[in-house]
């Protein structure tokens, strides 16, 4: 893994939520800009997967891989899942849903680098 995107994906994510949460407040629908910002954490996440399959080799032995690589999978599906959902859900929890999402993969984020700095 590495720190700055590490630090990117919780910026990211924070500013998601952060928006989603301005959208709740406001009783507003999630927007398709904010599905585009979703995208854009996902696609980053996607480039932290590579890179940590890439670098697996030097930290197999102190990480347990199981844990690891589930955190992984289940971070790369929550968003898709959830920009699903507030696409079909056209109300103000469709904003709750996202923000919900968003802090979920922000502190996955924070758990899976401390599963990895353990090496």
């Amino acid at each position: 893994m590495s720190i700055p995107l590490v630090v990117l994906l919780g910026a990211l994510c924070l500013l998601l939520a952060l928006w989603a949460g301005w959208y709740t407040v406001r009783d507003r629908p999630v927007v398709a800009r904010q599905l585009l910002a979703a995208a854009t954490v996902e696609l980053v996440l996607l480039v932290q997967a590579a890179i940590a399959g890439a670098r697996w080799s030097g930290v197999a032995a102190h990480v347990s891989p199981g844990l690891f690589w589930t955190y992984v999978a289940v971070q790369l599906f929550v968003l898709p899942l959830a920009a699903t959902w507030a696409f079909a859900e056209r109300t103000r929890w469709s904003s709750v849903v996202l923000l919900a999402a968003a802090v979920t993969v922000g502190v996955m984020e924070w758990r899976q680098w401390q599963i990895w700095s353990v090496a």
